[in-house]
């Protein structure tokens, strides 16, 4: 089971470590592959039995509710990307000498001779978007593509379905990266890095590690955020083929080897024939949607990618033309008397709330929840020259409620200990006495939601839905 390809997989014993949105497909394709497969999971509730008899009806063995112990005989893990380092099974397999692999690490040895080259992109944030928009603009060039990964859809069924691809937008977390590691893309971006994940990962240099193993043995380009100095310094230590190049992206106007903007143009001096001279346009700023300054670099990182590849101008431009971001991403609600709602219920950690923060002048800001451990200071402290108010809510809202004492104490706020259904439709009458025409009140909680809501989709649903009732 070393770095190449293994081709025959019959007779194998692969333990399967998860059930989930992971484990089952790679399970099936295991089984498929004639592995005598076995499935362990920590959990033992009603959704892990129903997955649990769907595989045991192929003839998967299963072993619920004991993730720790490594099966006898077994030849390798494959494992759930959010199943930590520090696992007994996984120190087991180690003294074993038992090697583990994710999903992804699989689907990256499975692929067919010939298969799509992979792009792909991790960071703290904009992952998504970033891959989205990147799938956008590949399409707009005429090319097979998809976008697959952490963003939902499995690499495993994009590798081993019937659908054949061109070029692949690979969305990867750190958590899949650290278990990915033969994987070696075409060009590869790590967007920005903020800590989160920490409790995963041990510190923000093994954070930062898993991260910067995306650009291992890239052929083409690794791009990286110039505003981000820990994105640059992935790529000089990574090992990358020969002639691979650093491509960096910014805000402002790009030197040589960048692509950047310019009076409100999206340009490339990466890409171009004479790049100490020359410039080609992309697209305009107007083209991005929402254009907010983090939403122009996700544009601008999947621009270069798309580039790396050998995508003409005009593609980037119908791409980005054509791309609508996700739900509850910076997402404009209505505007009530002069004052704009906007709902980034997608802003779960202090660095995304930075950037939605960063993208409105005068804001009321609706912000708390679970903060996982983060601290708020530098957030408030670079934020304070924008907010007109804010309302606090969820089990955590005392950390900003200190850090806003701290470092905007003229700043008006309103503290909610109300924590039902209703507490959103308060939150927003609260910000809109708060509110004064011009204001943007805005949903970016730098937290995650699971304290009051299912998920960050359902808290954005409501603060939209109270947003309607505001304007009815």
């Amino acid at each position: 089971m070393g770095s190449g390809q293994v081709t025959d997989w019959q007779g194998k014993h692969v333990t399967v470590a998860g059930l989930g949105v992971s484990g089952v497909p790679a399970a099936k394709a295991l089984h498929g592959l004639d592995a005598r497969v076995t499935v362990v999971n920590d959990g033992d509730d009603a959704g892990a039995r129903e997955q649990a008899a769907e595989l045991e009806a192929l003839g998967v063995t299963v072993r619920l509710g004991d993730g720790d112990t490594l099966p006898d005989s077994t030849e390798l893990i494959v494992t759930a990307p959010g199943w930590k380092p520090d696992k007994p099974l996984f120190a087991a397999a180690d003294a074993a000498g038992v090697p583990v692999w994710g999903d992804v690490e699989l689907a990256w040895r499975l692929r067919k001779p010939g298969a799509a080259d992979w792009l792909a992109v991790t960071g703290t944030n904009g992952k998504t978007t970033t891959v989205q928009m990147l799938a956008s603009i590949l399409e707009a060039a005429g090319l097979r593509t998809a976008a697959v990964g952490n963003i939902g859809v499995s690499l495993l069924d994009a590798v081993l379905g019937d659908e054949e691809y061109d070029v692949l937008a690979v969305e990867l977390s750190s958590y899949q990266l650290h278990w990915a590691p033969s994987l070696r893309a075409h060009s590869a971006a790590v967007l920005n890095l903020a800590p989160d994940h920490l409790d995963w990962h041990g510190s923000m240099e093994a954070y930062a590690r898993d991260k910067g193993r995306i650009y291992e043995g890239n052929r083409i380009a690794c791009v990286y955020n110039t505003a981000d100095k820990a994105t640059e310094d992935l790529v000089r230590e990574a090992d990358v083929e020969e002639g691979c190049r650093a491509v960096g992206f910014t805000l402002g106007t790009p030197g040589p080897s960048q692509l950047g903007v310019v009076e409100g143009l999206l340009v490339d001096r990466a890409f171009v024939e004479n790049r100490q001279k020359n410039a080609q346009e992309l697209a305009e700023v107007a083209d991005v949607k929402p254009a907010a300054p983090h939403n122009i670099a996700n544009a601008l990182a999947a621009a270069a990618l798309a580039r790396a590849y050998g995508v003409p101008a005009g593609a980037v431009r119908e791409g980005l033309r054509n791309f609508r971001p996700d739900a509850h991403r910076i997402a404009h609600v209505a505007d009530v008397d002069g004052v704009a709602y906007v709902d980034d219920s997608k802003a779960t950690n202090t660095h995304a709330a930075q950037a939605s923060l960063a993208a409105y002048d005068s804001v009321v800001w609706i912000a708390g929840g679970l903060a996982k451990g983060a601290t708020f200071d530098e957030l408030v402290a670079g934020a304070a020259g924008r907010l007109r108010g804010a309302v606090l809510i969820g089990k955590d809202r005392a950390l900003i409620r200190e850090a806003l004492a701290r470092h905007a104490p003229e700043v008006p706020v309103v503290d909610l200990e109300r924590t039902d259904t209703g507490a959103m439709l308060q939150a927003v009458q609260e910000a809109r006495r708060l509110a004064r025409p011009g204001d943007t009140v805005l949903l970016a909680p730098a937290c995650a939601s699971m304290d009051m809501f299912a998920n960050y989709n359902k808290r954005g649903d409501a603060f939209a839905q109270a947003v309607r009732e505001l304007g009815a």
